[in-house]
């Protein structure tokens, strides 16, 4: 039976481990086993943080919405009701783009619902 050398793949794996672990602090960054328990803990919270996002988006455009439909005296669940009503799919993004950026168009639109 030959001998087996693993040198050449071990310090790959632990240079990929090392490498994801760049720009974390004191030896989380350097010693290959903290490093590793660390960048297994970022990937799980990278991984929740993609999904939290998400949720945090969709809240600060209804957040807008609400905020802008409010100066015309409705609220914001009126506001949705209304719009689906009237039959107008624009999706809460653009509703919060449209708040911001366009208030003329934002505003036809609500003439368009309480019509």
């Amino acid at each position: 039976m030959t001998r087996v050398k693993r040198g050449n793949v071990a310090r790959k794996r632990r240079k990929k481990i090392l490498k994801l672990a760049k720009g974390f602090k004191g030896s989380h960054s350097t010693l290959f086993r903290t490093a590793k328990q660390q960048v297994l803990k970022a990937l799980r919270y990278s991984y929740v943080g993609r999904k939290n996002k998400k949720r945090d988006y969709r809240r600060l455009w209804i957040t807008r919405i609400n905020a802008a439909v409010h100066s015309y005296g409705i609220n914001y669940s009126q506001f949705i009701c209304d719009l689906k009503n009237a039959q107008i799919a624009l999706n809460r993004k653009m509703l919060a783009q449209l708040a911001v950026v366009d208030k003329l168009a934002f505003e036809s639109i609500i003439k368009l619902t309480s019509s």
